[in-house]
């Protein structure tokens, strides 16, 4: 086990962790617990959000829900719902997501099953230091269409091409 604290996230990071555990964790620890899991293949990050990452956390929702209005698109927030896929041994919290090309497919779900369901087509990561786990890859495997990544000065707009997010200019969402 490894620790370490910033002033932005602190991480725990466990190893060989089954699937069968992470799923236990996350019904044991429930809904309302101040941390946020990102598991891959046995590998399981459980980081704790302090100010520093919180903050843009919230101008980033300002800044969605402000081009959704001017844009008039329809959106729904998933915030950080946990998203995890059984099949591809990953599952991940972001700090928040969305639904927006896909809004209308998931807009009177109460819950959300990735077997059935789409992934949000919109996922935002603050990053201030370096995660131990391949955020991008849980993404991929997922299938989520875009990721937004600010790493405490820079705003990074990635899609989603065969299995591998690659760096754009702007963002696909928000045309």
């Amino acid at each position: 086990m490894i620790t370490t604290s910033t002033p932005a996230e602190q991480r725990t990071v466990l190893r060989n962790i089954s699937w069968e555990t992470f799923e236990t964790l996350l019904k044991e620890t429930g809904e309302d617990r101040g941390s946020r899991f990102a598991y891959d293949c046995g590998t399981l990050e459980i980081m704790t959000p302090l100010f520093e990452h919180e903050n843009p956390k919230i101008q980033f929702a300002r800044l969605i829900f402000a081009l959704v209005e001017e844009l008039e698109i329809e959106i729904k927030s998933a915030g950080s719902t946990t998203l995890k896929r059984k099949i591809a041994n990953t599952g991940i919290e972001p700090d928040s997501c969305y639904y927006i090309q896909n809004e209308a497919v998931v807009r009177s779900n109460q819950t959300l099953d990735l077997a059935t369901d789409p992934p949000p087509d919109l996922a935002i990561e603050i990053d201030i230091t370096s995660s131990y786990i391949n955020k991008f890859g849980i993404y991929a495997a997922l299938g989520v269409n875009e990721l937004w990544r600010y790493n405490g000065q820079d705003l990074k707009f990635y899609y989603l091409e065969e299995d591998k997010y690659i760096e754009c200019e702007f963002s696909i969402a928000f045309p």
